[in-house]
């Protein structure tokens, strides 16, 4: 019964750790379009909005990859229990308050708070799984489906902002969307006084043979290549997502089908098309967690995902994404499948690559610097590029954009995947 308490506040966590990163594409250009003190159509307008736009997206992973590198320390130091439930509960406050916001100052503010809880939440859980379930392929499996929720998160915001713009319109969605990510902190509060420590974590604890954790030690000889790699592979996983998938709400209004409707009903067709990556990735999740117990090399796992996806992203952004609707979703569900895939690979991959000392260290830097601080920028990137690209549209120039940087990621994480260490088996059975 514990057990279950605990994949089912982690799957909690992991929903709405997605949910709160994918609700930015959705609510942030509404938003500051609403906050704009600049007459729509002009220059300064627009001008305005990138340079908010970029912030708002930027900034938050920023700070959010910096103390989750500090949260995953305190991970270490302190347990997985209570850093997990504070972090939940951090992020979920700061949703209502950037529901709340009246100026894009105040709005960064609280999507800081929320971006810190979220990175801070996925180290803690990924830890405290990996440590709960001492066989290999019952941990595994569990690290795989509690992961697969990620994309029920992706799902529920997709929802949220459909039905927001329904039932409270188009210029509120906005503000309902991003508060109903308190959500989690509602069955947490009822759960958390049944919650353990993690078994491992705390036996060692308890015997005084608990290492103290270093930021330094992960870059000793032993650990400096696994370090280095993986925060550049999961830079590239979130490249792909922030550089290219998260681009689509300010790329497909531009579509033929789409420029023309009310604004209304574009906000509804971007929730659709947003439906469709989000199903994809709930699939790719679901193959992972098959995959992940059947398949012994972590690389030639990784690989399933890459390999095709070097062709198909820059291609669905390059075609389906600046001329037919109907095409793009579909290939959108495939681009969806491929990425976020990753992210459960890395959630598998990381614990059994640290000690336990280290583990919630280890993994908050390829988590938080390299795919949060690092992988994130591609969003910027792709904003700048967008500027240099062919095409006479704006939401074709950003797609095109989005084709190089997506194809360019995925590219680098393919050579990297041949440096990738295999889990040694001491590491691997150490506290799990």
């Amino acid at each position: 019964m514990t057990q279950w308490l605990i994949c089912i506040m982690a799957a909690i966590g992991f929903a709405f750790d997605i949910y709160e990163i994918l609700v930015a594409p959705l609510t942030l250009p509404p938003a500051l379009r609403e906050m704009n003190p600049f007459k729509p159509g002009t220059p300064e307008f627009a001008a305005w909005m990138r340079n908010w736009v970029s912030m708002l997206f930027y900034v938050p992973a920023l700070a959010g990859g910096f103390f989750g590198l500090i949260g995953g320390y305190l991970t270490d130091l302190f347990g997985r229990r209570r850093v997990l439930t504070y972090s939940i509960l951090l992020y979920a406050v700061s949703a209502v308050g950037a529901g709340y916001s009246h100026s894009p100052e105040v709005l960064l503010f609280f999507r800081v708070t929320t971006f810190i809880g979220v990175c801070v939440e996925f180290v803690a859980a990924v830890a405290w799984l990996a440590e709960l379930f001492p066989d290999y392929e019952k941990r595994e499996a569990v690290l795989g489906w509690t992961q697969a929720f990620s994309s029920v998160g992706g799902l529920m915001v997709t929802a949220a902002y459909f039905l927001s713009i329904h039932y409270a319109g188009p210029k509120d969605a906005w503000r309902w969307t991003l508060m109903s990510g308190l959500a989690p902190a509602l069955p947490l509060i009822l759960i958390r006084p049944f919650l353990p420590e993690s078994p491992a974590w705390e036996a060692k604890k308890k015997a005084g043979t608990l290492k103290r954790p270093s930021i330094g030690e992960i870059f000793a000889p032993e650990y400096r290549k696994t370090t280095l790699l993986t925060a550049v592979m999961f830079a590239c996983s979130y490249g792909a997502a922030f550089g290219a998938i998260q681009q689509l709400p300010q790329i497909v209004p531009g579509l033929a089908e789409v420029k023309d409707m009310a604004v209304q009903l574009q906000q509804k067709t971007v929730s659709n098309v947003q439906f469709y990556q989000e199903i994809g990735g709930l699939v790719g999740r679901v193959i992972l967690a098959f995959l992940a117990v059947r398949i012994v090399s972590r690389r030639g796992l990784l690989r399933i995902f890459q390999i095709p996806g070097i062709v198909i992203v820059p291609f669905v952004f390059l075609v389906p994404a600046t001329s037919n609707l109907e095409l793009l979703k579909y290939g959108i569900f495939v681009v969806g499948m491929l990425t976020v895939a990753q992210f459960s690979f890395w959630g598998n991959y990381l614990p059994r690559v640290y000690p336990l000392h280290l583990r919630g260290t280890g993994e908050s830097f390829a988590a938080n610097v390299g795919g949060r601080m690092i992988g994130t920028s591609f969003a910027a990137v792709t904003q700048q590029l967008s500027g240099m690209m062919p095409g006479g549209a704006p939401s074709a120039k950003l797609a095109y954009a989005a084709a190089l940087v997506g194809g360019f990621v995925y590219v680098v994480g393919f050579i990297c995947s041949f440096w990738l260490p295999e889990p040694k088996p001491k590491l691997d059975n150490e506290g799990a």
